[in-house]
């Protein structure tokens, strides 16, 4: 009678699984290469600091869809932050249980889910008007659209990402370490600042990181709302695009191989800055968990 050795099937399936995902990894990295290698051999370097955009002329630069993607997500987390934060700590902490718990969890949960189509409408007819009437409060060209009205877009599409998974880590606190804290003598919010902030700053730092990964891949609510000016924005009220705003708005209309190419290369772009910043926020998020 043969033996079947089950630890060694569940743990080849398992090396399996893993093997599969590091594949298509390095297959969607392949593609990308060899969609973009034309753009790669007739523009060189100058692609990536180059900042004029014409298909007709054949002249391609990434860079101000570079900035205008980092600007975005960056200045949009930054605005997460708080809101963010404040919302895990008082599910976390203030209200585990309860209706008004279950209530904002279910809230939370369907900000996740609201299509990016439909955010980018309620930013066009709703954060676009005010954002105008701002700019002409404040004597600036009411362009409405623009980098803070897709970074404000963005803030609001992230805050269940960061809230969540910040709510999670803060319920793991030990309440040991809390209870340890209060017969100190030490209030709620000291034990909030002191104990449970510092020791779930791991988890919260994660949180972000997914954040930022799904704000620097948004497309469809971001072009919208950004005004998609191939130019470097002047300011942070200007109109400008990102990586991804850019192809899927000129993808259907490449209409020769370079242009084509272009394109693909800045999609390759997009997947190298979104692993870059990935790596860099594993190599925090180890020295926030172990230093």
């Amino acid at each position: 009678m043969i033996k079947i050795n089950s630890e060694k099937i569940f743990k080849g399936y398992l090396t399996s699984v893993a093997m599969l995902i590091l594949i298509l990894f390095v297959l969607i990295l392949i593609t990308l290469i060899s969609g973009s290698s034309q753009s790669i051999r007739e523009i060189g370097l100058k692609f990536y600091y180059g900042t004029t955009w014409d298909p007709v002329r054949d002249e391609f630069g990434a860079l101000p869809f570079l900035v205008g993607t980092l600007v975005t997500s960056f200045i949009a987390l930054l605005l997460c932050l708080p809101f963010s934060l404040s919302i895990s700590i008082l599910m976390g902490e203030y209200f585990k249980q309860g209706y008004f718990a279950s209530f904002m969890n279910s809230m939370i949960e369907l900000l996740a889910g609201i299509p990016s189509i439909v955010y980018g409408f309620w930013g066009l007819f709703v954060l676009v008007p005010i954002v105008r009437n701002l700019q002409i409060k404040m004597n600036i060209l009411p362009y409405g659209v623009g980098i803070m009205t897709a970074s404000v877009i963005l803030c609001f599409m992230i805050i269940p990402y960061a809230a969540s998974i910040a709510r999670e880590v803060i319920n793991m606190v030990p309440s040991d370490l809390k209870e340890a804290a209060y017969s100190l003598g030490a209030t709620r919010y000291e034990v909030i600042r002191s104990v449970i902030i510092p020791h779930a700053m791991s988890g919260i730092f994660a949180g972000v990181l997914l954040a930022l990964g799904r704000a620097l891949g948004e497309t469809m609510a971001v072009t919208m709302v950004i005004g998609n000016a191939n130019v470097i924005p002047a300011s942070l009220f200007a109109p400008a695009n990102t990586m991804a705003s850019l192809i899927a708005n000129e993808f259907a209309e490449a209409v020769n191989n370079l242009y084509l190419s272009a394109l693909v290369q800045i999609g390759l772009l997009l997947f190298i800055v979104t692993t870059l910043i990935n790596i860099i926020g594993k190599k925090i998020l180890k020295k926030i968990s172990f230093g």
